[in-house]
């Protein structure tokens, strides 16, 4: 009995639904509130499993049939002007449609199939596109391409052929106009059906000239809107995987962007989470990039002895890739690859020994104060650089030989200890670390300091 209600309702709003399918025109005032309730009512009944266990190819045929007449009078309507009422009575039909095609896709291998059998895929997307190009701004729109892009995620959602025929209708042109969308939900939701898609083929896809615009997006979309979730996923899950893409992408970003970037490759390498020997070699290829950027950018630092300079982006940036060079290291896997990266630890002793003298021939941020106050919040961006250079000469030479005797001859060891003391520009939380390593240097040289 339980099982005869949803069952007879399904078979009560087919035909009707097929009824409102044959309407010439979805716009005609007359017929529209009874249609729009038939979807609703099917849109509820797929809100439970068994309703859509049930559903007939007949009632997603007839929602194709709308969703296709709507695509011909939104043509109309983007070359001659509709009347608003009209047009938001088609749009409530589009949206209405969209979410019950939403909901009878939830873990239903079955239904997505036979969607993306019937075309729904293409005019979904087609009828997306119209969307976007309507020149107005009313809620029914948002509504209407908000349900569009969540059926494509629900469509998408562990079905390869689906994911496929999607990347083949929307990719690059629909992830870029939504993902440069104002509407925050419509940019969240075409992350969603972007992550869901991306697998290590279609990311280098990503590095063809235009199709590289939409990796661009992402990352503006994640600086815009720090709480995304999907399109930290984008990044961390996907492009990062991808060491030529971040190449591509770092020289086409802004300074600020960069910052971004940076700050997202961080997280992915804080992650607790083991990687895959695959993983592990596209991140490290990333290291190597990022290393060679800190060899040639590190003198950019030296901006912030002005105090007119506390906000240069490009020293912004330097200290940034410092901070990612600092927490690689720190990981033994990580740590040896980079331990080996032709001029890093000269270049880190080299920019130890230039902030330093700058510090003491004017004062500056990187000059010694002798105190720590513990006053106030740290507001320069270079507040700790010296520490970390620290941490990060410190780290090259764990457990390495050949790198702490380097140390030695670069009269690297004296110039550390110099710096070790902590003060209101220098705070270290790691200070025994640091002093342990540079007390190792010594120990491990066998040399007389």
């Amino acid at each position: 009995m339980a099982a005869a209600g949803p069952e007879a309702a399904l078979r009560a709003l087919a035909p009707r639904l097929g009824l409102a399918a044959r309407a010439e025109r979805l716009s005609e005032a007359s017929s529209a509130p009874g249609r729009l309730e038939t979807v609703r009512r099917l849109t509820g009944l797929f809100r439970e499993a068994r309703p859509r266990e049930m559903a007939e190819e007949s009632i997603f045929q007839s929602l194709l049939k709308i969703l296709t007449k709507a695509s011909s009078e939104m043509e109309l309507t983007c070359k001659d002007s509709m009347e608003l009422t009209t047009l938001d009575t088609c749009l409530l039909l589009i949206a209405e449609c969209f979410r019950c095609l939403r909901n009878a896709c939830v873990r239903c291998a079955r239904n997505q199939d036979v969607m993306r059998n019937l075309g729904l895929t293409e005019v979904s997307v087609h009828l997306i596109q119209l969307l976007h190009g309507l020149e107005v701004e009313q809620e029914s729109l948002f509504a209407a391409l908000r349900c569009s892009l969540q059926f494509l995620g629900n469509l998408a959602a562990g079905n390869g052929d689906s994911q496929n025929s999607i990347w083949k209708c929307a990719f690059p042109d629909l992830f870029l106009n939504c993902l440069n969308h104002h509407d925050e939900k419509i940019i969240t939701y075409s992350c969603m059906v972007l992550f869901t898609c991306l697998n290590s083929e279609k990311v280098r896809e990503l590095l063809e000239h235009k199709n590289l615009n939409v990796a661009l997006a992402v990352v503006k979309v994640y600086r815009k809107q720090l709480e995304s979730e999907w399109s930290f996923l984008i990044v961390t899950d996907h492009l990062l995987k991808c060491p030529e893409l971040v190449k591509v992408m770092y020289a086409k970003l802004s300074n600020q962007e960069r910052i971004t970037l940076l700050e997202l490759i961080m997280a992915k390498i804080s992650e607790k989470n083991s990687m895959t020997s695959d993983e592990m070699a596209m991140l490290l290829k990333d290291a190597e990039f990022l290393a060679s950027l800190f060899q040639e950018k590190c003198r950019d630092v030296l901006k912030l002895t002005a105090a007119a300079n506390t906000e240069d982006e490009e020293a912004i940036v330097t200290i940034r890739l410092l901070d990612v060079l600092c927490e690689m290291t720190s990981n033994n896997e990580q740590l040896e690859h980079l331990q080996t990266c032709p001029g890093l630890l000269e270049t880190a002793v080299d920019t130890l020994q230039l902030t330093h003298l700058a510090g003491k021939q004017t004062t500056n941020i990187f000059t010694a104060t002798h105190s720590m106050t513990g006053e106030g919040e740290i507001s320069h961006p270079a507040v700790g650089f010296k520490s970390h250079l620290i941490r990060l000469i410190g780290n090259l030479c764990y457990k390495n030989k050949e790198n702490q005797d380097k140390v030695y001859r670069l009269d690297g060891i004296p110039l550390i200890l110099d710096n070790c003391s902590i003060d209101d520009n220098n705070p270290c939380n790691l200070s025994r670390t640091i002093l342990l390593h540079s007390f190792q240097l010594v120990a491990v040289s066998g040399k007389d300091t």
